[in-house]
């Protein structure tokens, strides 16, 4: 009995060590795991998404000269804004002696923007009415005063909830008289002929306007208001700078626009330029942070998730961090990658056209003004004489890592632009490679 007793004793001590081992077992797998997962997720640098990667730390890869084909039907010029046929039959049976100039529908399809000008409006001017989209008028957005301006940067927010437009003082805007008030003066004189004792007093000036006043500027400035045409007030305030090219952030937290000053402006117009101005961001309190002090000649486009914006200067495309509380910028440039796609491309068309020469048995006069600017193969390609080379344009920022360029010459004649050598280029954005130590 006593021997089966300590046989006893001694299998529950080994049971109790092998059941130490192997709580010890699962305790030190339970760390070691989670030292692994530590190690792992230290090593994996590389950022979820391209808004987490801050502007300064962006790479790219720059393709010249992509197919035209197959780039969405937006980037082509040849694309025509219909007018809303149900707004468009409005205005040719009750409203034919106004001139529809635009309809902009909202992102939910429920409303639309109507743009449109009245006889003796200055050039280039419009008024502002909302509509349903099935053709029925709401209301006037515009009070007498204001003047909607650059028609083709009216727009909504993405989310339908807010429209914008540029607009400036109406300077042939009358102010209502306000009747005089017999009883203001005692010693007043009284008119010629004297009212009859029982007629009826006159009504008092006290009843509101159909249309809140709103504080007008004598330069360009940007106007908010929501959904229903009301709340509308100036979302920019800076008389003396003419505001334009502005682009709603895809979220609608805030719009980036252009600015200049009216000496700028004109500047710019004397040389048949299109504007430049400022880059900066507007948030809807109307607080600025301007981006750059240098002239973009490119409107702000957004990315697709508005943690960034970008812009371009000449050659030169700008991206700037936007959502972020230490915000930096990188500077891509393009003049020697674009010099040398320009290169490359004037030969193309000057092989193309020599072969249709000698199809057709016919030199013609471009053929030659190609062939006398194209370089000779003996020159180096740093000498500018591409005709084919042009500043930015254009650019459309599609996807978070592509950023479509497009480089143009661009003039303004007689109101009418010229573009020639328009040209699209794509930059394929990623992180930076990161070293690990």
């Amino acid at each position: 009995m006593k021997k089966q007793s300590e046989h006893f004793r001694r299998g529950c001590c080994a049971a109790g060590r092998c059941a130490l081992i192997v709580c010890l077992a699962l305790l030190l797998c339970v760390i070691s795991g989670a030292g692994c997962q530590q190690l792992g997720e230290g090593l994996n640098v590389r950022p979820r998404a391209l808004r987490d990667v801050p502007a300064d730390r962006l790479a790219f890869r720059f393709e010249p000269d992509v197919d035209v084909g197959g780039l969405p039907a937006s980037f082509t010029d040849e694309e025509v804004e219909e007018l809303l046929a149900p707004i468009k039959a409005d205005f040719e049976t009750r409203r034919a002696e106004e001139r529809l100039l635009r309809t902009i529908v909202s992102p939910d399809g429920q409303r639309a923007l109507v743009l449109y000008e009245m006889a003796e409006m200055p050039e280039g001017d419009f008024r502002l009415d909302l509509y349903s989209s099935d053709g029925t008028f709401i209301r006037n957005v515009l009070p007498p005063d204001i003047s909607g301006t650059f028609a083709q940067s009216a727009a909504w927010s993405p989310d339908s909830q807010q429209i914008a437009f540029i607009g400036i003082r109406n300077a042939a805007a009358q102010p209502t008289p306000t009747p005089p008030d017999p009883l203001a003066s005692p010693d007043a004189a009284l008119p010629a002929t004297t009212a009859p004792t029982d007629a009826a007093p006159l009504p008092s000036a006290s009843a509101a306007p159909l249309i809140a006043p709103v504080p007008t500027f004598n330069t360009e400035q940007i106007y908010v208001g929501d959904r229903d045409g009301f709340g509308l007030r100036p979302l920019t305030t800076r008389d003396g700078l003419i505001y334009f090219q502005f682009v709603w952030a895809p979220d609608a937290h805030a719009v980036a626009a252009l600015a200049c000053k009216e000496d700028e402006w004109n500047a710019r117009r004397t040389e048949n330029k299109t504007p430049a101005g400022r880059p900066r961001l507007i948030t809807p309190d109307g607080r600025e942070r301007l981006l750059s002090d240098n002239l973009a000649d490119t409107a702000p486009a957004w990315s697709p998730d508005s943690s960034k914006v970008a812009t371009a200067f000449d050659t030169d495309v700008v991206i700037y961090d936007v959502l972020t509380a230490a915000p930096t910028a990188a500077v891509i440039a393009l003049r020697e990658p674009l010099l040398t796609a320009s290169t490359l491309y004037d030969a193309r068309l000057l092989q193309k056209a020599g072969t249709e020469t000698t199809a057709n048995g016919n030199n013609s006069a471009a053929t030659k003004k190609i062939a006398d600017a194209t370089i000779p193969e003996a020159q180096p390609v740093a000498v500018v004489t591409a005709l084919s080379f042009n500043p930015v344009v254009r650019l459309e920022w599609t996807q978070p890592e592509t950023l479509f360029v497009q480089t143009a010459f661009l003039r303004i004649y007689k109101t009418e632009p010229v573009r020639n050598y328009p040209r699209w280029h794509v930059l394929h954005l990623s992180p930076q490679a990161a070293v690990l130590s």
